[in-house]
């Protein structure tokens, strides 16, 4: 199955400079508890941005990065052919999360079966927004609140 995991707040932000434009660590365990022991697929930028912070990719989970060359890490796979890569997972049993950024959301929204949408219910300064979000074809089948933040699960109808 394919799950596209984010977060955005109240006018569907997502970044700021290649990182997040907050900090909440609950959003960030939420983050952790949902992926792991899955694999991820992740924008080059979005890569870079996670070695940033943590000076290696993500634990305990398969890394892909969409990019058109080969990327020289061992603890990575690259992914060049994005339509073919996600029909391995569209009918499989394993779970693979999709976690940015904005180019690699918009061109795997219309395979998603699910979307786990954190919800930061204020306003933050940024550059890139998760615009034209369409959620009709969806069902919000979960619904979490936890002070400034909503956690949404939405299921493909």
């Amino acid at each position: 199955m394919i799950k596209l995991i984010w977060a955005m707040d109240e006018n569907n932000l997502i970044g700021n400079k290649n990182d997040l434009p907050w900090h909440y660590k609950e959003d960030l365990k939420y983050f952790k508890e949902k992926t792991i022991n899955h694999d991820c697929l992740m924008g080059y930028n979005t890569y870079l941005s996670i070695v940033g912070r943590l000076g290696h990719p993500l634990p305990n989970r398969q890394n892909f990065v969409l990019y058109n060359k080969e990327i020289e890490d061992k603890l990575v796979k690259t992914v060049t052919d994005l339509e073919k890569f996600l029909k391995l997972y569209k009918d499989s049993s394993n779970d693979l999360f999709v976690i940015g950024g904005k180019s690699v959301y918009k061109q795997c929204l219309d395979y998603a079966d699910y979307l786990y949408i954190t919800r930061v219910h204020k306003s933050y300064t940024g550059d890139v927004y998760f615009d034209d979000l369409d959620l009709t074809k969806y069902t919000k089948i979960s619904e979490t609140v936890s002070g400034e933040l909503s956690f949404e699960i939405y299921k493909r109808k």
